[in-house]
């Protein structure tokens, strides 16, 4: 067990130098990366990262409205598959909702913290 966290430490140590290497070489030529995120601080960044979770969680949210919709179409008059899937609608249905109101609060205090 303690070579396998040995080896762990060796390829992390060694992975860090590799990554860190291309990097002094990449400064060392006076290339001039762009960066990607669009974000110049860290507010703006942590902002970008809250809306990109929210966003996908709500599409998560909806493919759980359609899959609730599905299992109660092809329930075949079955109460449990029709009480599951009108569950799944009616608590993906309060899903989206938590996520519109936490994206308008999440919106309101980062759209605050970057004005000031």
């Amino acid at each position: 067990m303690e070579l396998l966290k040995n080896k762990k430490r060796a390829l992390t140590l060694w992975l860090s130098s590799f990554f860190l290497f291309l990097t002094e070489k990449v400064n060392a030529q006076g290339v001039d990366l762009p960066n990607p995120l669009n974000a110049d601080d860290v507010p703006t960044l942590i902002s970008y990262m809250v809306r990109s979770m929210l966003g996908i969680s709500g599409a998560i949210a909806l493919l759980m409205l359609v899959w609730g919709g599905i299992t109660w179409m092809t329930s075949s008059g079955n109460a449990d598959r029709v009480k599951k899937g009108r569950d799944t609608i009616v608590w993906a249905i309060f899903g989206l909702a938590a996520i519109f109101m936490s994206y308008a609060i999440i919106n309101f205090v980062f759209e605050e913290a970057l004005n000031v």
